[in-house]
């Protein structure tokens, strides 16, 4: 009794490591899917552009991750998107802060 219950402890965690990179995966994917579309947002490529829209979305999901660079890359363009938005709404003062500090934490 005892060594089946180790056996399906074992098996049980074995199956636990091999689902965990899948499930992290997804997130990282939703992360890029947003950024992206806050990129083409900004640059003008809005939901009636079509084949515009599709090309520039699909050149910015086969991008490669700016976690290369620790990080950085991704982090600066996060910040001239939501500066640029910003600027846009004219924000300015307490809800420009606040607004800079949801942007760049999403």
């Amino acid at each position: 009794m005892r060594s089946v219950l180790h056996t399906l402890t074992l098996i049980c965690f074995a199956l636990t490591l091999g689902v965990t990179p899948f499930a992290m995966a997804a997130p990282e994917q939703q992360n890029k899917m947003k950024a992206c579309n806050e990129q083409a947002n900004s640059k003008g490529f809005g939901e009636g552009k079509g084949d515009e829209r599709k090309a520039f979305m699909k050149e910015c999901l086969s991008a490669k991750s700016g976690k290369g660079a620790g990080g950085k890359e991704t982090q600066q363009n996060k910040m001239k998107t939501c500066n640029k938005e910003a600027g846009e709404k004219q924000l300015k003062g307490e809800e420009r802060k606040k607004f800079m500090s949801d942007c760049l934490s999403a």
